[in-house]
């Protein structure tokens, strides 16, 4: 085990050679990965990613978050590039919000929900309504865990609904169930070769999430899409989770945090500091010097 969570502190000259020669587009995950423990960037995280960006690099992130609960827990961060949001849904202008690429589900995912509703599974629906982008819940119908989610977003996303017709108006691009294991897990089963299907527990409130997009839908395919947008010709990114998992397959290097999924370390190039010990801004800071 002790070669496997190898951390990675060194600098060669080499390797800072390769990056300074190809213009390299760096993405890391948020929660877990650039963000510490108490959802925030460090100071010396943000100096650092400021000072390189400044300099020239092309730094982005790639979350599960919307570009407004992302925006606040990164506010520290000085990134002027487009970023993956929803788990690669979105890519986002970071200074406008505005929405650059999207993709949405077909018609087909109306059936997964109307499953869902009968057997009592009400999950918070993402979708743009009258041009708006919106997250959609039932309260009458809703668990206690989404009825807590909601209550803990205060945005003008949120929209409070009473009926199922009301809950699947718009154009869905994901869906969030926070459930029993129980009540969810058969979803996953069914519906994971169909849809891209995130199944894990929350790393704050250690609750079952199951989150749902379409097929084509990965943090891969938005960094394959970003790197087109950066014209950037190598790839390194940062992770900790299982949602990470493609994304380090896209890449040209990835790097595990230390606090990582074993499955992530097991494919990672390297792994480097936790999270809380700013892992991605030491890395930065060495090879980018």
């Amino acid at each position: 085990m002790a070669a496997e969570i190898e951390i990675d502190n060194g600098m060669n000259t080499k390797d800072v050679s390769k990056y300074m020669k190809n213009k390299t587009l760096y993405v890391s995950d948020l929660d877990g990965t650039l963000l510490r423990s108490n959802q925030t960037t460090s100071e010396y995280t943000n100096e650092v990613i400021n000072s390189l960006t400044e300099k020239g690099i092309v730094f982005s992130y790639a979350t599960a978050r919307s570009i407004y609960t992302s925006s606040k827990v990164t506010k520290g961060l000085d990134a002027k590039i487009p970023v993956i949001t929803y788990n690669g849904a979105f890519i986002v202008d970071n200074c406008t919000h505005e929405v650059l690429h999207a993709t949405y589900f077909d018609r087909n995912v109306y059936n997964l929900l109307r499953e869902m509703f009968s057997e009592g599974v009400y999950p918070i629906v993402y979708s743009i309504v009258g041009g708006k982008e919106r997250f959609s819940y039932y309260p009458s119908k809703s668990s206690k865990t989404i009825l807590d989610f909601a209550a803990s977003r205060n945005d003008e996303r949120k929209r409070i609904v009473d009926s199922e017709e009301e809950l699947v108006a718009g154009n869905i691009f994901y869906i969030t169930c926070i459930e029993t294991p129980e009540k969810i897990k058969p979803f996953y089963d069914k519906y994971k070769d169909i849809y891209h299907c995130v199944y894990q527990r929350d790393i704050y409130s250690d609750e079952q999430w199951l989150e749902i997009m379409p097929k084509d839908v990965t943090k891969a395919s938005a960094v394959k899409k970003l790197k087109q947008i950066t014209k950037s010709d190598y790839v390194v990114v940062f992770g900790d989770g299982i949602n990470d998992l493609e994304m380090f397959g896209a890449a040209d290097e990835c790097y595990a945090m230390a606090n990582a999924e074993p499955e992530l370390k097991a494919v990672a190039t390297k792994i480097i500091e936790s999270n809380d010990n700013d892992g991605v801004a030491h890395w930065l800071a060495e090879k980018e010097i």
